[in-house]
């Protein structure tokens, strides 16, 4: 890719800039960045179409100053699709959040050195409707992936009391998420309250390893179970995002045997950095396929909390 001159991908015109500056401490540069999203381009634009998008921009780097945009930068070529939403419901201020419904947008994203991307839970048109349920684990120190995976595993045999299936990923950083994908008529308010009783259940059944409040002096060893993120203008970060880390790590699909291996585990590593990751995908595809298009229907009287 030529440094500071226009290229064309897909009969788009783009300029890139300062391409052989490191983003990462271990020397990653915004050439290899580029690069990355070009080559997850094919499994990760799917679950990103038609998605409102919060950037996570760090213009020098992972280790410097960084900044949330969620108004399309304004000096956005012509072809990058936007859509407005309101800034809270029933507020008259809008915010045009980016699509990146395309390959060239995503390139164009990656040149602004907007490293993460944080996609809304619904897509367009019908942004007040949540296509996935969402639990966000979080450990508290010294609980560490072990812990996330073992929370995991009882999210996921309370989600099968309804028949629903649950597609977990690593957040890239130090816990795991599970989206449950539902792609059906849902209000955030359904799929909020239902995470909800799932983590108040388990905060009970379980008070030495889940907690479902946020209070830092409560999670101390404990797995935070974040149902909170089921909400109209909470994002959460994409799956196959790098992450800005110390290395580019990325938010990565993984396996049901994978997480139960690492329940066993206290010790257990499932970080994946952007190489190991298109590796994984060129050997087994794209684990997080179905939560694009499956359809499930959450209960309609989940029972008692």
């Amino acid at each position: 890719m030529p440094e500071g001159r226009e290229i064309e991908i897909e009969g788009r015109q783009l300029r890139l800039s300062n391409l052989d500056k490191p983003l990462y401490p271990d020397g990653f540069t915004k050439a290899q960045v580029i690069d990355y999203y070009v080559r997850i381009a094919p499994v990760m634009l799917p679950h990103l179409a038609g998605r409102p998008l919060t950037l996570k921009r760090y213009p020098n780097g992972t280790g410097a100053s960084f900044f949330y945009e969620k108004n399309c930068p304004s000096h956005r070529p012509d072809w990058v699709g936007t859509i407005p939403i309101p800034s809270r419901r029933g507020s008259d201020k809008m915010i045009n959040y980016c699509l990146a419904d395309d390959l060239p947008t995503l390139v164009w994203l990656a040149n602004l050195a907007a490293i993460e991307l944080h996609p809304l839970l619904a897509r367009r048109p019908d942004v007040e409707r949540p296509t996935t349920l969402v639990f966000d684990l979080d450990p508290g120190p010294p609980a560490g992936m072990g812990a996330c995976a073992e929370v995991a595993m009882l999210v996921r045999q309370v989600l099968g009391r309804w028949d629903l299936e649950a597609y977990p990923k690593t957040s890239g950083s130090k816990g795991l998420q599970m989206y449950v994908p539902l792609n059906t008529a849902v209000s955030y308010d359904d799929t909020k309250s239902l995470a909800h009783g799932v983590a108040a259940e388990l905060t009970r059944s379980h008070p030495r390893l889940v907690v479902e409040r946020m209070d830092k002096s409560v999670r101390g060893g404990k797995v935070l179970i974040d149902w909170s993120q089921n909400h109209p203008t909470k994002t959460t970060v994409a799956v196959y995002s790098l992450r800005a880390r110390e290395r580019p790590t990325v938010s990565t699909p993984v396996s049901w045997d994978e997480v139960e291996r690492a329940a066993s585990d206290p010790d257990a590593d499932l970080s994946f950095d952007a190489a190991a990751v298109l590796e994984r995908v060129s050997a087994r595809g794209d684990l997080f396929a179905e939560v694009a298009d499956r359809r499930q229907e959450i209960p309609a009287d989940p029972g008692p909390a």
